[in-house]
Formats: C-alpha cells, structure tokens, sequence
C-alpha cells in the first residue's frame, strides 16, 4: 500500500486526486503545518525537504509532485493518466507539467514563504507585492499557449489536470480574478464536478 503525507490546500492536492482517480490502493497521513510538523525530526527523516507531498512506496520515498504524478500513472497504466503510446504528447504532458511546478508554484510561493529566497524584509514585501503580476502571468501563458481543451492536453485527461486544478484553485489568495482565465476557470468548474475529486476535498476538509 501506498502512503501520502499531505497537508490540506497544498499541491499534494494533486497527488491525492490522481490517487484516487487511478483507483490505488494508498492512505493518507496528514501533515500539521499549524505545528510545524512538517520540521519535526520524524517527518525530515522522511523527507528532509520538510514539505508535501511525500508518497511511500516499497521503494523508497518520492518528495517532488511531478514525480508522484508520473510514477502513479506509471505504476496504475489502466487508469490511461499519461499517453505512454505517444512520445510528442508525453514530452508536452512533461512541459506543463514542469511549467507549474518552477514558474507558477514558485511564483505563488514568493507571496508567503519569501524568505527562502531573501533575507531583507522589503526584497520579501517586494516578492509580495508582485504576486498578483507574477502568478497571473503564468495562467495567461497557460490560457493562451498551454491549453487545449477540454482537458490540458485536449480530449485525454491526464495527470496535468489534478496539478492544474490544484494550482488552480489558489488564485484567489493570491489576488488574481479566474475570471480573466475563463479556459481555466471553466476547467476548475469541470474538475471540482468530478466524483473523485469530491471525495478528495472531502477527505482534506
């Protein structure tokens, strides 16, 4: 059995969706942020990162959302979440998927956990401040160039549309109306419809 270490309205959203959505066999641990448990000397014998998601396997730990959704897809090819069959399409699955985790999850991160990347008070308020401009960037570059409809990588739905979904769903927070996005928002609308998803959000609430 498969275990995720999870903390509710984090990118191990994404994970938890293609879990379930790839009928495994998995359970859930969660993470307290509100406890720093995530700094605990338990967990970062786990994951020495200190973060989420981290998904136990009998082989050992995977620690970065790219690489958990790809070795699900991988260990459940049933469930069809990567067009394996297809290297084009696969190497455009990895390119957006790669786009959310270093541009538009970074630029998320700046407006909270600054100090990883400064030290000074106002570089991090700068950070701050740029947030809106930054993450709204990267959903226009998805919008306009990434998207294809009616899922990420057009009719297929794969393991791109749980990671968009979860990234998704943070705009708000970071002050950024979906409403300029109405190819996203419609496809977080689509997502959030989906019985797995439902029972996601309900495991997390």
């Amino acid at each position: 059995m498969l275990t995720l270490y999870y903390a509710p309205a984090t990118c191990a959203l994404a994970a938890h969706i293609a879990l379930e959505q790839a009928g495994a066999d998995y359970r859930l641990e969660r993470v307290d942020f509100k406890s720093s448990q995530q700094r605990s000397p338990e967990y970062l014998k786990l994951n020495p990162r200190g973060r989420v998601p981290a998904l136990v396997t009998e082989h050992g730990v995977l620690t970065e959302t790219p690489a958990i959704l790809l070795y699900i897809a991988q260990r459940y090819p049933e469930a069809k979440l990567v067009p394996f069959n297809d290297p084009w399409a696969l190497a455009q699955l990895n390119a957006f998927c790669s786009y959310l985790c270093s541009t538009v999850h970074v630029a998320h991160a700046h407006g909270r956990r600054g100090a990883r990347w400064a030290d000074d008070p106002a570089a991090i308020e700068a950070m701050k401040a740029k947030v809106p401009q930054t993450v709204g960037d990267g959903f226009a570059m998805i919008e306009t160039e990434f998207f294809k409809g009616p899922w990420v990588m057009g009719e297929r739905y794969t393991i791109a549309d749980p990671y968009l979904y979860t990234l998704a769903t943070w705009m708000e927070g970071d002050s950024v109306d979906p409403a300029r996005f109405p190819k996203v928002a419609e496809h977080r609308r689509r997502m959030a419809s989906l019985p797995a998803v439902q029972k996601v959000l309900a495991a997390e609430a």
